[in-house]
């Protein structure tokens, strides 16, 4: 017995003496990257690492319109404040209310509000100079806008009569582009002669009729309000010359990101309402009373609004567009849907006009990524 346990001790001592070399040759090929055998090299988030972006991001999914958009914040934690809040009021404590909501203006957002207005102002020119160089062509049945010197042939048209051309775009070219800047260029066309009614009998008494003009001449040169409106910006501008073009497309990137920074800072002070089925947003405490929701279930609602906390992407709505590596070159495929990556049409105008992109927005366009031929996309992982 005695012969047996001594014979089980050698066994169990020649292998913990292998482990143990084995352990330290392991430690010896990895020596600099490992400390030990089994701990991992310490590894960042692509987007974390110091000057470094993500390959490739995601768009925000599109919401469907027979849905009532989620809210931003969640419904529990809503509840919750209310719950509080109901609480004071029955021990009779006031809540103390800071501006604005009790009435007086915010000091330190007074200047960003003056900045916001400048870039706007600077914005809305920006754009109507470039879209004299930049060709932008829209799809006549949908709000679909691609930036390029043609139009691409991608099947992703959702207008009412895309199924008889299979979901291919009705290209037109036009000077609008639509980006949370609407540069429209179709007159308006307002009742201005009353109608009457007799019991459930409508008289109409004049219908659609020009835009009426105004009572006093307006001089473009010195209305403030009319540098802030989009209508007509085409017309008010003229064409750049060469040499300023990038100079102009760098001021308008730059004056995109000032505004959409500063709406994002009066939003968190200042209550924006938006509805949860359509695109109406009001800049109040509460949503007004008007009846005139016409989407997804709104007879439920007698035509009134689905007030919510409005988020920044629905005051200053981007319109997302395909980016194209070559504007000159072959129009893009819908084989090759996947590869292509996507940018506001802002970004997209001022990127091909020889503006240097934020870094936020690289990584959804997808600048890394080589697209294949479509010989070779079978053959890609």
């Amino acid at each position: 017995m005695e012969s047996i346990s001594e014979e089980c001790m050698f066994r169990n001592r020649g292998i913990s003496e292998v482990s143990i070399i084995i352990s330290e040759s392991v430690s010896f090929l990895f020596e600099g990257t490992f400390p030990y055998a089994c701990q991992r090299p310490k590894q960042y988030p692509a987007s974390k690492k110091p000057g470094e972006y993500p390959q490739n991001m995601d768009l925000p999914p599109v919401l469907p319109k027979k849905k009532k958009k989620p809210y931003p914040i969640p419904f529990k934690e809503i509840q919750k404040a209310a719950r509080k809040d109901k609480k004071l009021a029955e021990r009779g404590v006031e809540k103390p209310l800071q501006p604005p909501k009790n009435g007086l203006l915010v000091p330190e957002l007074i200047p960003v509000a003056y900045e916001v207005l400048d870039a706007w102002k600077l914005l809305i020119e920006g754009l109507a100079q470039l879209l004299h160089v930049i060709p932008v062509y829209g799809c006549s049945d949908c709000s679909e806008v691609h930036v390029a010197h043609s139009g691409h042939n991608i099947q992703d048209c959702k207008g009412p009569r895309s199924s008889k051309r299979r979901g291919l775009h009705s290209w037109v070219k036009e000077l609008c582009i639509q980006a949370g800047v609407d540069i429209p260029e179709y007159p308006s066309r307002r009742r201005t002669n009353p109608i009457r009614m007799i019991g459930k009998k409508i008289i109409d008494r004049g219908g659609y009729v020009e835009e009426p003009k105004p009572w006093r001449a307006v001089d473009p040169s010195s209305s403030s309000i009319i540098d802030l409106d989009t209508c007509g910006a085409c017309e008010r501008f003229p064409p750049p010359s060469p040499e300023d073009v990038p100079i102009i497309a760098q001021e308008t990137m730059n004056a995109h990101e000032t505004v959409q920074t500063g709406v994002t800072k009066l939003m968190k002070k200042y209550t924006v309402k938006a509805c949860g089925y359509c695109s109406e947003v009001h800049v109040g405490p509460w949503g007004h009373n008007a009846k005139l929701c016409g989407e997804f279930k709104h007879q439920w609602r007698d035509g009134k609004h689905g007030w919510q906390d409005a988020t920044v992407s629905e005051v200053f709505p981007p319109n997302y567009v395909w980016h194209v590596q070559d504007p000159k070159g072959p129009p893009m495929r819908s084989a090759l849907k996947r590869y292509y990556g996507k940018a506001p049409a802002v970004v997209e105008l001022c990127m091909q006009a020889g503006a240097q992109v934020p870094r936020r927005y690289k990584p959804m366009m997808r600048l890394d990524i080589i697209v294949p031929e479509s010989e070779e996309a079978s053959l890609v992982a």
